[in-house]
């Protein structure tokens, strides 16, 4: 790991302040801010646009248990099922038990969510529930109307201050190593080049996942690590990188084809649709999973990917002209964006084949959001708060938004710490050249993506380090987004080479099962990674 403590950056040009500063506009970022109106002023500051983030890009819906059959235990049980040993069952509690009373919040702010001819929310089931437990909306275009209601909420509040297109760089902190704000990069504000700090009493961190450090993922161009490597940055220790859930069905638009690829929803499968290969057999069976095609993804992903090596192809299909016009007014924007493709889902399998989409680690932290740096919390995907173990349950990423940033908004109204004085300009800066980017994204799917082996990701840990010897002068976005990946990269890659077996979402082909002596975490710091084992239970 590199040793650099802050990015290479003019020193701040201006100064603004705020008692919280959120950074991250999806649907943790959004609720945070809104639940810590309770503690004082908030600052959010948003990488693009307000509505740029993954959250709008969420097809599947919210999973909660709401229905009459269904109760926060079962869904507590088929979470602990996915996460495959490693979920901290106290966080998957907390879930599960506040999950119901967060989605109520969200469709009192005005979330419109899909209902039956009767009035109730209509519920489906997704990859890895025994019951139905997923609220949608418009269809499959959920977190765009999550998004709207909470952007509203936002915009309305008095409290709030909204700062788009703002590029967090690092963490301000005091002599005694408290945060005491960020600086960041916001186009055409202050100076020629844009840089200044924000002074805050506590920092709030919902910049989303790192699906952008591979080279084909469904996660927006924003989403390059900025969260985990300014918490690395500051000394904060993060866990679980190695599980990167690769989604099992993005559409596959061609050979070569890299950056952000759209998602068909596994809530397809969940109405009937299955995978095939070009024979038209199908790919996943319950010899494989009891679940068949709604195995947890990593399940499915795997069997897709053993697929396509034995027939040496680049995508499989998934059918789902049995379910007819059902696809229209389910899954308007899927088959919309599948149309603009060239391929009809009423008519035509569906090409598709895993890409990267969620990273179920990120930097560590308590049940009340809190990292190991004092007055920094972390909550959404750019957070580890353990309930998504070795693998996210299908929908539980939208739930944990809402529930853990909820529960910041509460730790902060009970204490909000006193302002530090940061320091500015503290540690060894580090800056690479905007050039690596594209190189780093091919060398960690082809060695650190759904296939891994020693020999893999001994490969992609020399290019890394080779690109970590190309650094540059001028500072500016591209080389900071480039720097943050490649911080994140040379994580995950020395979490998945250390551990040895496969369990979840991280498959390791010279270490094909799990195994007990790995029922852990392991926890990345600047330092280095350590395995802290689980308690025997």
């Amino acid at each position: 790991m590199s040793a650099a403590r802050r990015l290479l950056a003019p020193e701040p040009g201006w100064t603004t302040t705020a008692d919280v500063v959120v950074v991250g506009s999806g649907v943790a970022g959004l609720t945070a801010a809104l639940h810590a109106t309770r503690a004082g002023s908030v600052l959010l500051v948003t990488k693009v646009l307000v509505d740029d983030g993954s959250t709008r890009w969420a097809q599947g819906g919210v999973a909660a248990a709401l229905g009459p059959d269904d109760s926060p235990e079962e869904h507590l049980r088929d979470t602990l099922v996915a996460g495959v040993g490693l979920c901290d069952e106290a966080a998957v509690k907390v879930l599960c038990d506040e999950g119901p009373s967060r989605l109520r919040e969200l469709i009192a702010l005005g979330a419109a969510f899909d209902r039956d001819p009767s009035g109730q929310l209509a519920l489906t089931r997704e990859g890895g529930h025994h019951r139905n437990r997923i609220v949608h909306a418009g269809g499959d275009a959920t977190g765009a109307e999550v998004q709207r209601a909470l952007v509203a909420a936002v915009k309305a509040h008095p409290s709030i201050r909204l700062v788009e297109h703002a590029l967090v760089l690092d963490l301000l902190r005091t002599a005694d190593g408290r945060a005491a704000g960020v600086t960041l990069h916001v186009l055409g504000e202050g100076t020629e080049d844009g840089v200044g700090s924000v002074h805050a009493r506590a920092v709030v961190l919902a910049t989303g996942g790192m699906g952008q450090v591979f080279s084909s993922t469904t996660n927006p161009s924003v989403s390059t690590g900025d969260g985990v490597a300014l918490a690395l940055r500051a000394g904060a220790a993060v866990a679980d990188l190695e599980f990167v859930q690769f989604h099992p069905t993005s559409l596959f638009l061609g050979p070569g084809v890299t950056g952000q690829q759209p998602l068909v929803s596994e809530a397809m499968r969940g109405e009937g649709a299955f995978l095939v290969d070009a024979k038209g057999d199908r790919v996943i069976s319950t010899e494989d999973h009891p679940l068949a095609d709604l195995a947890p993804r990593d399940v499915v992903a795997k069997a897709i990917t053993r697929r396509m090596l034995e027939q040496d192809v680049d995508h499989v299909f998934l059918d789902a002209r049995h379910l007819g016009d059902l696809l229209l007014h389910r899954f308007p924007t899927i088959v919309a964006r599948c149309r603009e493709a060239g391929v009809d889902p009423l008519t035509d399998p569906v090409p598709v084949a895993p890409a990267a989409h969620y990273a179920s680690g990120g930097v560590r932290t308590g049940l009340d959001g809190q990292t190991d740096v004092p007055g920094l919390y972390a909550c959404g995907e750019v957070a580890c708060t353990g309930v998504h173990g070795a693998n996210r349950l299908a929908s539980n990423s939208l739930l944990e938004g809402l529930v853990f940033a909820g529960r910041i908004g509460e730790a902060l109204e009970r204490d909000l710490p006193p302002q530090g004085e940061p320091v500015v300009g503290q540690g060894q800066p580090v800056l690479l050249d905007a050039d690596v980017r594209a190189e780093l994204g091919r060398t960690m799917t082809a060695g650190a993506g759904v296939l891994r082996s020693a020999a893999s990701l001994q490969a992609t840990a020399a290019v890394l380090d080779e690109l970590g010897t190309r650094t540059a002068a001028a500072p500016g976005p591209a080389a900071w987004e480039a720097t943050d990946l490649h911080q994140v990269a040379t994580a995950l890659v020395a979490a998945a080479s250390r551990r040895e077996e496969t369990r979840g979402a991280h498959w390791r082909e010279d270490h094909p099962e799990a195994s007990d002596a790995w029922r852990g975490h392991l926890v990345t710091t600047l330092s280095g990674t350590a395995f802290e084992p689980l308690e025997a239970s």
